[in-house]
C-alpha cells in the first residue's frame, strides 16, 4: 500500500521534468516537500519495487534529429542477446527490443534509430548490419507522430 507521500511523489514523477541542474527540486516543491525528502521517497519506491526504472522521452524534432526509423532485424536466436547488446550500445539507438517473429515477418530484433537525415539512418543501419554480420533487415521510417505520451498512474486533482 502506498503512503500519501509516495502517491504524491509518483504523481510528480509522471509530469514532465524540466531540463535543469537539479530537476527534482521543482518536483519536490510541487509535491510540498524538500528535495532530500522527495529523493528519499523515490529511493524507497525503488527498493519496494514500485519504480523499476526512470526513463525520458526524446522529442527528437526539438533535439536536431530530422529523421527516425524503426529498424527490424532477423537475428539467429543463438545470437539475439549478443547482437541486441551490440546494437543497444550505439548512440543513435534509443530503443532496442527482442520480439518473437510472426508468420510472414521473420524479424525478431527491433531498434529505433535517430539521425539528422534519412540517408544517415540508412548508412547507420548498413554499418550495424555489417558489424553484426546480418543481411536481413527492414528500415521503417516514421512518417507522422500520432501519439507520444507519458504513462499516467494517478490523475491530477
Amino acid at each position: 500500500m502506498l503512503t500519501e507521500l509516495e502517491r504524491r511523489v509518483i504523481l510528480g514523477l509522471q509530469r514532465d521534468v524540466e531540463i535543469a541542474p537539479r530537476p527534482f527540486m521543482e518536483l519536490a516543491r510541487q509535491v510540498g516537500v524538500s528535495e532530500e525528502k522527495f529523493l528519499a521517497a523515490v529511493q524507497s519506491l525503488q527498493k519496494k519495487g514500485y519504480i523499476r526504472r526512470f526513463g525520458a522521452t526524446l522529442r527528437h524534432q526539438l533535439s536536431g534529429f530530422g529523421a527516425n526509423a524503426m529498424v527490424t532485424w532477423q537475428v539467429p536466436a543463438a545470437r539475439l542477446t549478443e547482437v541486441g547488446e551490440m546494437f543497444a550500445r550505439h548512440r543513435a539507438v534509443t530503443h532496442c527490443y527482442a520480439r518473437d517473429p510472426a508468420p510472414g515477418w521473420p524479424y525478431n530484433l527491433y531498434t529505433m534509430l535517430h539521425a539528422k537525415t534519412p540517408a544517415e539512418i540508412t548508412a547507420l543501419a548498413d554499418r550495424m548490419a555489417a558489424e553484426a554480420g546480418l543481411s536481413r533487415f527492414e528500415i521503417l521510417f516514421s512518417e507522422t507522430e500520432l501519439k507520444k505520451t507519458t504513462m499516467r498512474y494517478f490523475r491530477e486533482e
